[in-house]
């Protein structure tokens, strides 16, 4: 259906960078079906060190299918840049949603949905012989309606050599300095022992926390020292009444778990409370030795996400007041200025102002 014909698509809105700047992602539609998709574009220029992880990601992601992993329609070269296109993801980032609307953290229902999501990507990435190896916020993406894909797959690795699948890998990512936060201990040792998929669900834990405090785990932290923590055994923690007590030595708007957080922040995280299923599902996932930490496919069957079953609210209610970005079809498909038409269109569905679109 997606041709690999730049002519076939018209592009409009910048919606975010993205890779460090060497990608850039805009609103585009698919002219042949009028559908509304996103486009990314690598400057070849900017970006020559990394050309081989750009081609690698193109590779790996469309070899896999699944509702939980961001597809790719298609990819072509024009002039100098590298053009993908994807699915237009409604809600964006996890990370752009917790910058824009959730600076305390995101709801723990919301919080339940995408995990589980993720961990269905993920146990379908480990099934065909990947290990992910950079799941983080900013590489979780929502759907208008409301469900979550794991991208950024140009750090996975094959854990599959010659027909046989190794127990173990050794191979460090290049290019892996801003994924160094959420990587497992056994990752950042590169030890003799190596390590396997549950390096995976040790980032999952860290994910879990980025989304539940709203600050990335460490990120004040030199590096160094992060690395020797972690290495120790030091995980990060969801923080509500019952885990800030551990650090009543800290003054409010100082270092929190090596993250910085305002007064506001502070004091919404006193005054909140995470389930104990949430608290133990942290735990489980950020078990220091890799043997004790349970697979993707065996976390879903946690009690934590009993409540996404029970629970009768859409995301687009969890993730209020972020609005969805929408297909728009129609009328609207004939006028040549896509970004005024996506605009209007979501004015007069919600009567609210548009927001600002990022992913």
């Amino acid at each position: 259906m997606f041709e690999a014909d730049p002519t076939h698509y018209q592009t409009s809105s910048l919606l975010s960078t993205c890779c460090d700047g060497i990608a850039s992602v805009y609103l585009g539609r698919h002219l042949p079906s009028g559908s509304m998709v996103a486009i990314k574009k690598f400057n070849l220029d900017n970006s020559k060190e990394e050309e081989n992880l750009i081609q690698r990601e193109i590779i790996v992601t469309r070899q896999l299918q699944h509702p939980n992993v961001l597809a790719y329609h298609t990819a072509f070269v024009t002039g100098l840049e590298v053009c993908v296109v994807s699915p237009l993801m409604g809600f964006g980032s996890c990370q752009s949603l917790l910058a824009e609307h959730f600076v305390d953290g995101l709801p723990e229902l919301a919080i339940a949905h995408i995990v589980r999501d993720v961990l269905q990507g993920l146990e379908y990435i480990h099934r065909k012989g990947y290990i992910h190896r950079a799941v983080r916020a900013s590489h979780i993406l929502v759907s208008a309606c409301g469900r979550a894909c794991l991208s950024g797959l140009r750090y996975a690795c094959h854990i599959v050599e010659n027909g046989r699948w190794q127990r173990s890998i050794h191979s460090f990512p290049h290019s892996s300095a801003r994924n160094l936060n959420w990587l497992s201990p056994e990752m950042l040792e590169q030890n003799i022992h190596g390590y396997n998929e549950k390096s995976d669900v040790y980032s999952v834990g860290v994910t879990l926390c980025e989304l539940a405090n709203g600050v990335v785990p460490f990120a004040d932290m030199p590096t160094t020292l992060m690395l020797i923590e972690k290495v120790r055994g030091c995980a990060p923690l969801l923080f509500d009444c019952t885990t800030l007590p551990l650090y009543e030595d800290l003054e409010p708007g100082q270092n929190v778990q090596n993250a910085s957080t305002s007064n506001v922040q502070y004091k919404a995280m006193q005054q909140r409370r995470f389930s104990e299923a949430s608290h133990q599902l942290a735990e489980l996932c950020l078990q220091r030795e890799p043997t004790l930490r349970p697979s993707a496919g065996q976390l879903l069957a946690h009690s934590f996400f009993k409540q996404c079953k029970r629970s009768g609210a859409t995301m687009a209610e969890l993730l209020h007041p972020a609005l969805p970005f929408s297909d728009a079809r129609g009328d609207a498909q004939g006028s040549d200025d896509l970004a005024s038409i996506l605009v209007a269109d979501k004015l007069a569905e919600m009567e609210l102002e548009p927001d600002q679109w990022d992913f």
